[in-house]
C-alpha cells in the first residue's frame, strides 16, 4: 500500500515557532488546572491541533502502514490520534516534575529487576536503565527519585529548537546529572555510572550509524550505546517501562530482569524484544510520531553496499 508523502520539515522554521508558542501557552494554562482536567486538555490539544499542524499524525500513520500494511486507513488514523493523546498527557505529566514525583511516590513499583536494583544501590554497584518512548518513560525514573535514588540520563535534543530549550531544562529538574547526546555527554554519563551511579537511556531512535536490528518486523538502525556503556562500567542493564493505566492518569512502573552481559548487538536485540512486547500489548502508548524507520534511505544504503 503506498504511503502518503510527508511534507519536508525545516527545523527552526515558522512551523516550529508556531508549534512551540501553542505548546508554551497550553502548558502554562494546563498547569493551573486540576490534574484530570489538565491531562484531558493536553491530550485533546496534541491530538486535534498540534499533531495535524506539525505533521505528527501523518508520520504516525506512515509508520503504522510501514509496520502493519494490512491495517486500514481509518484504523491507522484512530490509533495515530490515540498516540497523540498519550503524547500530550506525557508532556504535561513531565512538566509538573514535583507533581509527578508525588504521584509516583505512592505508585506501586514492581518487576523481576526491582530486587536487583535495590541490591545494587545498597552495594554501590552501577545500574543503567534502558527504555523506549513508550507510555510515560519518565514515570519509573520519577518513582525511584521520589524514593531517594539519583538517576542521571543522556537525552537527544528535540528537533524543534524552540521547544528543546525548555524541554532540556525540565529534564534537569527531575534528577541530575543529565547530559546532551554526543561525545562529551556520553563521556559524562559513563563517568557518572562508573563511579557507582545510575542512569537511563532511551534507545528507540533512528541513527544511521547504528546496527540494523529488526524492530516491529522492519529493519531499524539501532545504537548499541546502552549495551556498550553497561559492558564498560559493569553496570546492570535493566529495561523499565511506565505503562499508562486505563484511567489515563496513573501508571504501572515495571522494572524487568537485567539483560545478561554479552555481545552488545545481541544485548540490544533483547532490549528491542522487551519493548516490542510492550508495544504489542499497548500500541497506542508507543510514540509512532518518531522517525524510527527511514525506508527510502535504508534502501539506498543497501543498494550502495551491494554495488561493485
Amino acid at each position: 500500500m503506498p504511503q502518503t508523502k510527508t511534507r519536508k520539515h525545516i527545523p527552526g522554521g515558522w512551523e516550529d515557532w508556531a508549534t512551540d508558542r501553542v505548546l508554551r501557552a497550553a502548558i502554562w494554562c494546563a498547569l493551573r488546572l486540576p490534574l484530570r482536567a489538565r491531562l484531558w486538555l493536553m491530550g485533546r490539544l496534541i491530538r486535534h491541533v498540534v499533531a495535524p499542524l506539525a505533521g505528527y499524525r501523518q508520520r504516525a500513520m506512515n509508520n503504522l502502514a510501514h509496520v502493519w500494511p494490512d491495517m486500514g486507513v481509518l484504523d491507522r488514523r484512530h490509533l495515530a490520534d490515540r498516540v497523540a493523546d498519550n503524547a500530550g498527557r506525557t508532556m504535561i505529566d513531565n512538566y509538573d516534575v514535583h507533581g509527578l514525583m508525588r504521584r509516583m511516590a505512592k505508585a506501586e513499583i514492581r518487576g523481576e529487576g526491582l530486587v536487583e536494583v535495590e541490591q545494587a544501590r545498597a552495594e554501590g554497584r552501577p545500574v543503567l536503565f534502558v527504555t523506549g518512548h513508550f507510555g510515560n518513560f519518565e514515570a519509573p525514573r520519577a518513582a525511584l527519585v521520589a524514593r531517594g535514588y539519583r538517576i542521571g540520563g543522556l537525552y537527544r535534543p528535540m528537533s524543534n529548537p524552540y521547544f528543546n530549550a525548555h524541554y532540556a531544562a525540565n529534564m534537569h529538574a527531575l534528577s541530575d546529572p543529565v547530559f546532551e547526546q554526543g561525545r562529551r555527554g556520553t563521556i559524562g554519563l559513563i563517568r557518572h555510572i562508573r563511579e557507582g551511579g545510575m542512569g537511563v537511556l532511551l534507545f528507540d531512535v533512528y541513527d544511521s550509524a547504528g546496527e540494523v536490528i529488526d524492530f516491529m518486523g522492519q529493519p531499524a538502525p539501532t545504537l548499541t550505546s546502552a549495551a556498550d556503556i553497561a559492558l564498560k562500567t559493569g553496570a546492570l542493564l535493566v529495561p523499565f517501562f511506565g505503562i499508562r493505566k486505563a484511567d489515563g492518569i496513573s501508571f504501572d512502573a515495571v522494572f524487568e530482569a537485567p539483560v545478561p552481559h554479552g555481545d552488545p548487538v545481541e544485548m540490544m536485540r533483547e532490549v528491542t524484544r522487551r519493548l516490542e512486547a510492550r508495544i504489542q500489548a499497548h500500541p497506542e502508548q508507543w510514540f509512532w510520531i518518531h522517525r524510527r524507520w527511514k525506508p527510502k534511505r535504508q534502501r539506498k544504503r543497501a543498494a550502495a553496499n551491494m554495488a561493485p
